[in-house]
């Protein structure tokens, strides 16, 4: 891969894992069409991505393909996404009656997982924001979160759960450093968590489509607009740049909208 290209995508101040799956969709057409970029292989290319992805994962696709088309001062063949059809429903998000089954399990047999699960669904953080956490955060009941546009988002870890982990810190002797090690002493990855997540799942009986990392941050945006409905503060907890993208959250999941209709209609 040019590391040129890499610099210029850096430059532009896009994240790793933007510029990890735009150099992917790079390789990918380079294998597939011999480095030849002109408008057929272009159009072959995006139905080929048609015919074997989703329309986000096309659409990611195209993105990077058209980002290196602007590198090499090609714009004029840089091709057009598909539209995304918006579901008007929440899809695979843990129910509140499977997270407080789930939360009891871990908490009686799995202590270290008990904790994984309470800080995603408590405090709405990514799996990649998780690992970060200290010691020290805790203590202070909140860490800083840097975004790539160089914003800053607080991380509020609540009272409840920052007296329960003072606890359990002092039991196993950590006063300072992160939180959340394997067995090695070292960070836990963010795909060691959710495949622990998704084994947990099975052992105690519940979907394992809704128990991933990223469902208990869904979870938390969900109770929060139920106890307190302020969308606009809900965006900023989240991190969200356009209130737009929380507003999903204001949408009942399948199971919801389908419990709603099997009490209310009746004719």
């Amino acid at each position: 891969m040019s590391q040129s290209f890499v610099q210029y995508l850096e430059n532009k101040n896009l994240s790793k894992n933007t510029i990890n799956s735009y150099t992917f969709s790079l390789g990918q057409f380079r294998r597939l069409y011999h480095n030849k970029f002109n408008r057929k292989t272009l159009r072959q290319y995006k139905m080929h991505l048609l015919e074997n992805y989703s329309a986000k994962t096309i659409n990611l696709r195209i993105r990077g393909v058209n980002c290196y088309l602007e590198f090499i001062r090609k714009e004029k063949f840089k091709l057009s996404t598909v539209k995304v059809q918006n579901k008007n429903f929440l899809e695979n998000v843990i129910s509140e009656a499977d997270y407080e089954y789930f939360k009891k399990k871990l908490k009686q047999n799995n202590v270290f997982w008990y904790f994984v699960v309470r800080f995603l669904a408590a405090t709405g953080a990514r799996v990649s924001e998780l690992i970060q956490i200290k010691a020290e955060h805790v203590q202070l009941g909140s860490l800083d979160m840097y975004s790539k546009g160089g914003k800053v988002r607080r991380l509020y870890i609540p009272i409840k759960l920052q007296k329960e982990t003072l606890k359990w810190l002092e039991m196993r002797q950590i006063r300072s450093g992160f939180v959340f090690l394997n067995r090695f002493g070292a960070r836990i990855t963010p795909r060691g968590i959710s495949s622990q997540l998704k084994q947990l799942a099975l052992k105690y009986g519940i979907n394992s489509k809704v128990v991933y990392p990223h469902s208990f941050r869904h979870r938390f945006a969900k109770n929060f607009l139920a106890k307190y409905n302020d969308i606009a503060l809900l965006a900023d907890l989240m991190g969200h740049e356009s209130i737009e993208t929380t507003r999903i959250y204001l949408r009942k999941t399948s199971m919801e909208q389908r419990q709603i209709i099997d009490s209310v209609i009746d004719w």
